[in-house]
């Protein structure tokens, strides 16, 4: 490409656009502010005022296919990219006519047809998705760049740095555009990092990087269409730093007593459309006239806007729950008859689902620290490097939210990556991706994006262990709204329940139980799919129902079989679906046995047990005999711990007699 290509072509049309276009986002957000101070927009209201040669000077420069990442300071990108202002406008009522749907507000404005991933409302948040959007452009042969808006503040944040990382790690076309306004909401830069040359941080990730003066829209421009040139030809990423400076506060609520006025007021007198208008006029290439009627059409333009969103509708509120997960899923897998069976264990169960899902679908693919040459921390990938190569058995750095981030973001864009997490401690560094974004981007993009990510970690305790590696928080992630959480106990079901997780349209935790990965047993050579929304009743009964699932399912049926001796015929629920929770199958094997002990490997307090036991409770009393009991992991201290067995982890012992109590036998 010449460098006259990659120069702005400052022609009336052009440079008319460009005004144009930061006009109407000033204009726009003026009356936005308006609206506010009339309460007729609510919630956070963070304005672009003072930076739209930003979002002028990029976006225009993206292709249609370039799909983009925005902040939470979102409505300039998203004028510029093409989401009507009047649907804009309306999302920020909290109308069912706003681009979505009312459910984002002002930070999270959505389009699938515009590739407008939206705006995310924790800082740095996007970055990692933006990795991945990357990613699966690159692994499906799109010749696309991401475009990821992102505040200097977001830099202090981890997911920055490992969002970099991989990028250049990996040579992933993202462009990173940061607009360092100063302040990190209420702190200047140089009071919150020891470097403040934010480029400089970038190359230290040898990713190429620019400044440019961020009030300059044609500079803006000029440096934007050098970096996708260059991008275009190398597919690796760029950086953009883009020095503005916000006029407003922070947002609406910010009283503003970190910076003097006169600060403020020194950068207004130099800001991107006083600049840009009086150096065209003073040149001769726009009239004072002619601005006059851009801002007359644009004020007709935004006062059709807010007439829409006045007229708009408030979703009703029985559909408010309405997109939290998928209306519409793939019906259950037929089980296949069983034919000849082999001896296996639960881990080459697991990596023979791997590999058969890899093979079936090529947009499959497994990340994580250490499954590759390693071959799993777990052995479980073992072997499957040499087989499908490193660009579907793809080593991350350990960089927990980077790159479970990155697989929520591939999956968003069309593959079907499966995410492995060493252990569910590690996972905790990845817990805002998977619950600010892989569990509420679906719902908060009215359906516009659905995130089919599988994420699989090892859970309970070990051998010695010690405390930071024997956690069972499989009960925490249950909690989530948005997600599915599997705990597969058998043979069957470690072999079966990927395939059907990664058909899932919704993001799936799965639970490995490291206990069990060393399981033999036999498995029909043709085990596959199997459904993952039912509980299983895998030994029944008429005395009483034990609800368990994961590494604790043997020893409750090992419970179970000591139990006959007393004549104590125990029924064994396999709960398999911990998210959603198949309390049908619990119900109606309560009412023939008219007892419940729970048995759960995590901690009492805030338990699946706790849940299920106030479940039946509030839904079965008049079915019990017995009061409810459950065995759990000990927690110290242990108040209340009336009908309460309790070991380090629940053993065959204290089962046996919390069963047997409840039986009258105890």
């Amino acid at each position: 490409m010449t460098d006259a290509a990659l120069k702005p072509r400052l022609d009336h049309g052009h440079v008319r656009d460009l005004l144009k276009a930061m006009i109407r986002i000033r204009r726009f957000e003026d009356k936005c502010a308006e609206l506010y101070t009339q309460e007729k927009i609510r919630g956070f209201l963070h304005l672009y005022d003072g930076e739209e040669a930003v979002a002028a000077g990029v976006i225009p420069v993206l292709a249609e296919a370039d799909r983009i990442v925005a902040t939470y300071r979102e409505h300039g990108h998203a004028l510029v990219r093409g989401l009507p202002m009047g649907e804009v406008l309306a999302e920020m009522y909290g109308k069912a006519e706003g681009s979505a749907g009312g459910r984002g507000g002002s930070m999270h404005l959505f389009s699938a047809s515009a590739n407008f991933y939206g705006g995310n409302a924790i800082v740095g948040g996007g970055l990692p998705l933006a990795v991945g959007l990357a990613l699966a452009d690159r692994m499906q042969g799109a010749d696309a760049v991401t475009a990821c808006f992102f505040g200097e503040g977001a830099v202090a944040e981890g997911e920055f740095h490992e969002a970099m990382n991989l990028a250049s790690l990996w040579n992933l076309p993202v462009l990173f555009v940061c607009e360092n306004n100063g302040y990190a909401m209420g702190t200047a830069l140089d009071l919150s990092e020891a470097e403040t040359d934010i480029a400089a941080k970038a190359r230290s990730y040898d990713v190429v990087a620019d400044v440019v003066d961020g009030m300059d829209v044609v500079a803006v421009e000029a440096a934007t269409r050098r970096a996708l040139a260059q991008m275009r030809e190398t597919g690796e990423p760029h950086f953009l730093e883009c020095r503005t400076y916000r006029f407003r506060a922070h947002s609406m609520f910010d009283a503003q007593l970190y910076r003097p006025k006169e600060e403020v007021e020194d950068w207004r007198r130099k800001g991107p459309i006083v600049r840009f208008q009086g150096w065209l006029e003073e040149n001769g290439l726009i009239h004072a006239e002619e601005v006059a009627a851009i801002t007359a059409e644009l004020d007709a333009e935004i006062a059709e806007a807010v007439a829409f969103a006045e007229a708009g509708t408030d979703e009703p509120v029985e559909t408010l729950t309405r997109h939290v997960m998928a209306e519409e899923r793939p019906a259950p897998p037929e089980p296949a008859k069983p034919e000849k069976t082999v001896e296996t264990t639960y881990r080459e169960a697991v990596k023979a689902a791997i590999a058969e899902a890899m093979e079936k679908d090529e947009r499959v693919f497994l990340m994580g620290e250490d499954v590759g040459r390693y071959g799993g921390c777990y052995a479980v990938s073992k072997g499957l490097l040499d087989r499908f190569g490193p660009d579907r058995i793809r080593d991350t750095p350990l960089s927990e939210s980077g790159f479970t981030g990155a697989g929520i973001g591939a999956a968003m864009a069309g593959m079907r990556p499966i995410v492995e997490v060493m252990t569910v401690n590690f996972s905790l560094l990845a817990l805002d991706q998977i619950l600010n974004t892989a569990a509420t981007y679906r719902h908060m993009s009215n359906n516009a994006f659905g995130v089919p990510v599988v994420i699989r970690m090892a859970t309970g305790a070990g051998r010695q262990l010690a405390a930071q590696h024997s956690h069972s928080l499989e009960g925490w992630y249950a909690h989530i709204p948005g997600i599915r959480v599997l705990a597969p106990a058998t043979l069957e079901d470690a072999r079966g329940m990927l395939w059907t997780a990664l058909q899932d349209p919704d993001p799936v935790l799965i639970f490995e139980n490291v206990m069990l990965y060393n399981m033999a047993g036999d498995l029909a050579q043709n085990a596959g799919p199997v459904d993952i929304d039912k509980a299983a009743v895998r030994r029944a009964g008429r005395d009483i129902t034990l609800v368990t699932y994961g590494g604790s399912l043997w020893k409750t049926l090992e419970a179970a079989a000591e139990l006959v001796k007393d004549g104590i015929e125990a029924e064994v629920i396999d709960l398999r679906s911990l998210r959603p929770l198949d309390m049908e199958t619990v119900f109606a094997s309560v009412a023939k046995t008219h007892r419940a002990l729970m048995v759960d490997e995590g901690w009492k307090t805030g338990s699946l047990a706790a849940e299920i036991g106030m479940r039946l409770a509030e839904e079965a009393f008049f079915d019990l005999d017995a009061p409810l009991a459950r065995v759990c992991s000990a927690e110290v201290p242990i108040p209340y711990a009336r009908h309460l067995e309790q070991a380090a982890i629940p053993q065959v012992p204290s089962i046996v007699a919390a069963a047997r109590r409840l039986c009258g036998k105890g």
